[in-house]
């Protein structure tokens, strides 16, 4: 007996070995290469080649008993209730990301996406639907989740690239009137899972960029669109702390002890107009609604008097910052 595998268009014109290990995730690469130096592993009839790369719709066999074990997704990977989605595309897909909820692992948001889309995609050996950028388990709103390979590669240049504007919902303490912009360095320190703003010039620091637009605020605290240009590990909640207005509730950036937690929200993701992203079907603006808990938490805060509508989520036109529907784009 063989145990047979189809190539899918997303695993077309990668090496032979690398797709064999991501397809056998069970089997060591050192028990990949023995089988092809043995030429029990075909590729359309022929013995392969660990540096070949098969065309989509090659058949690949291996004998059973020489590779006991079958094609599989990661382990662990339970569905946990439905997937909150805002849009899905060619390729792509936009998900409400809820506060709380882990991107990976056992019972995560990318578990969810994975059996959301389990019956919808064509079989691959080697590529699985995955976050494409990244939000802290804390953070709600927006995140994109690739669905074939092109799209994983063409949104994450665009990312990489600096060509995705990202808009995130924040509650900060302090009373943060004006509009700002926070240009810093940050590193990262691996050992105590926290980012630190650099005040001098290091090997490790990375530039972080984040515009600040005020949409609310009291004595203690306020409402702000932060705009990052930068995409860095916990970027926002270090320059807020570093900037004196730490995220309200961020108590391992000194925030003010708030019950559940700091209010973080993915807000808007803005793409360039171009022939490549109508081809993807990429809409030029997504929006996520804030989860009740945040929606609730300014409403009781600000009041309508700040011009926001805590029943719909919005800021009115006539009230509250002037600057809130033309740069924070909220109407």
């Amino acid at each position: 007996m063989v145990l047979t595998m189809i190539i899918a268009p997303d695993d077309a014109g990668r090496r032979l070995d690398r797709l064999l290990r991501k397809a056998l995730p069970e089997l060591p690469l050192s028990a990949v290469h023995r089988l092809l130096r043995k030429k029990q592993i075909r590729v359309d009839g022929m013995p392969g080649e660990a540096s070949v790369r098969p065309g989509a719709g090659s058949i690949i066999t291996i004998p059973k008993e020489a590779a006991p074990v079958s094609p599989t997704s990661p382990r662990g990977y339970e569905p946990r209730g439905p997937v909150p989605i805002l849009w899905e595309g060619t390729g792509v897909l936009a998900v409400n990301k809820p506060a709380g909820l882990a991107v990976h692992g056992p019972g995560s948001l990318e578990a969810m996406v994975r059996s959301y889309l389990a019956e919808r995609l064509p079989p691959s050996l080697s590529f699985r639907p995955g976050p494409i950028h990244r939000l802290d388990t804390p953070t709600s709103g927006i995140i994109l989740f690739s669905t074939t390979l092109k799209g994983a590669q063409y949104c994450s240049a665009l990312i990489r690239e600096r060509q995705v504007k990202k808009q995130y919902l924040a509650l900060v303490d302090g009373n943060l009137s004006a509009p700002g912009r926070w240009e810093d360095l940050l590193i990262r320190d691996r050992n105590i899972r926290k980012t630190r703003v650099s005040e001098e010039p290091h090997e490790a620091a990375q530039d972080a960029e984040t515009a600040v637009f005020p949409l609310a605020s009291t004595a203690k605290c306020s409402l702000i669109l932060a705009a990052i240009s930068t995409g860095r590990t916990h970027q926002i909640r270090a320059q807020a702390a570093f900037h004196g207005h730490p995220l309200a509730g961020d108590r391992k950036y000194g925030g003010s002890f708030q019950p559940g937690g700091f209010l973080l929200h993915a807000y808007t993701l803005e793409f360039p107009v171009t022939q490549d992203t109508k081809e993807m079907g990429l809409p030029e603006i997504l929006k996520a609604p804030l989860p009740d808990a945040f929606r609730l938490r300014i409403g009781a805060l600000f009041g309508p008097a700040s011009g926001f509508n805590a029943r719909e989520g919005l800021w009115q036109e006539e009230k509250g910052a002037p600057w809130a529907r033309d740069l924070c784009r909220v109407n």
